[in-house]
């Protein structure tokens, strides 16, 4: 069996181990109140300052995977939201960042095209593991992830999105106001605009686009647009017999109805740009951009992350008419209240651009408590070429 499909115990199953203390949140009523579902980091030094990393736990098996690899300089993350199992965001996690740091040292930059070969080549990694294992496990062509990547480099950030996991900055604007700046589309069916795009290059495609219970699904299967794997809706070689009717579509397959082409834009980070919120569809499933940039902003830098998914759950429980403590004392899995939600809020200290800084790296993955230190040799060679 291939490694990736292995997994770590800790990062799927069994009884989740939390990482670090509890803090108390001292707005609330159920100040001794943990979650069993709940991993997190308080607080850890990256190259341009501090993060916050938390992960909670939905679904039977986690399907969101994420990570932050960071050195001098550097800093990369990752959230990988799958879909149909978790094997792509497996996947993605174990394999993207050093795809990305093989094609970074090999053209001795790091840029939006090293950044979108990566993605292509961590694609074709996955679909050719699906080749490899169709035999004993034939729903694997159905399996895919969402993937929103961040790489920050000496004060320049690039980002690049599939799917509908989110990244928002908080910015503070000429009154000292706090502003949510969006700095990824959603790629989901949801939206007019993905609609008519989809249309536009499907016109002789009556189906592409079918409501089910108020849901735009596109070929009524899947909302998002944009994923890694999901390789029964992009090559007729991956498409079913129908001895698995749940995912026959209405008429053959003629041509790719998904994309694995990111959606790219560069920032240079400036002095007005305080910190950086990445996380899955499940974070904005509840809360909006601007409630998240504020009470970011609001709040002490530790345990940040964690904060943030609690105010989501306690939504959660909210339109479940139930409160938060009680949504906490459900029997997982608790995928009827809330999906899984990976969040990591980077702090940006634009001081630390100016001063010589030493980062100890740091390689970390979501829900898992140890991971393998992860080669960052590419990042003095490109150092070494820019002198």
């Amino acid at each position: 069996m291939l490694s990736w499909v292995q997994g770590k115990a800790t990062s799927c199953f069994g009884p989740v181990r939390k990482y670090g203390r509890m803090n108390r949140d001292d707005d609330d009523g159920d100040e001794g109140a943990e979650d069993a579902q709940l991993w997190f980091r308080n607080l850890d030094p990256h190259s341009l300052g501090e993060f916050s990393f938390a992960v909670v736990q939905g679904n039977p098996v986690l399907e969101d995977q994420s990570q932050v690899e960071t050195c001098r300089n550097f800093t990369f993350l990752g959230v990988y939201d799958g879909h149909g199992g978790p094997e792509a965001s497996r996947y993605v996690r174990e394999h993207l960042f050093s795809n990305f740091a093989r094609l970074a040292g090999e053209n001795r930059a790091i840029s939006e095209d090293v950044l979108r070969n990566a993605i292509g080549a961590t694609e074709e990694g996955f679909l050719n593991s699906v080749r490899a294992t169709v035999g004993a496990k034939p729903t694997i062509v159905a399996v895919g992830s969402c993937c929103l990547v961040g790489v920050l480099w000496n004060g320049t950030l690039h980002i690049a999105n599939l799917g509908d996991s989110r990244a928002v900055m908080g910015v503070l604007n000429r009154f000292r106001k706090i502003v949510a700046e969006p700095l990824t589309s959603d790629h989901n069916a949801s939206l007019e605009e993905i609609r008519r795009e989809l249309r536009s290059q499907h016109p002789d495609d009556p189906h592409i686009l079918v409501q089910k219970d108020g849901v735009w699904r596109i070929k009524g299967v899947i909302q998002v647009s944009k994923a890694i794997g999901d390789a029964h809706l992009k090559s007729t070689e991956f498409v079913l017999d129908p001895s698995f009717p749940r995912y026959q579509l209405n008429e053959p397959l003629t041509r790719p109805v998904l994309s694995a082409e990111p959606s790219i834009s560069t920032r240079v980070i400036g002095p007005k740009d305080k910190f950086l919120i990445f996380a899955s569809d499940g974070l904005w499933d509840h809360v909006t951009n601007q409630e998240a940039a504020e009470l970011v902003h609001k709040y002490p830098r530790a345990g940040i992350a964690k904060r943030l998914i609690k105010k989501a759950l306690t939504e959660a429980a909210r339109k479940n008419r139930m409160k938060y403590v009680e949504l906490l004392q459900r029997t997982p899995p608790r995928r009827q209240f809330h999906d899984d939600i990976s969040v990591i809020v980077l702090f940006l200290d634009h001081k630390l651009l100016s001063k010589q800084t030493s980062v100890t790296e740091l390689s970390v993955r979501g829900f898992t408590e140890n991971a393998d230190a992860s080669d960052f040799s590419f990042v003095d060679g490109i150092e070494a070429n820019r002198r």
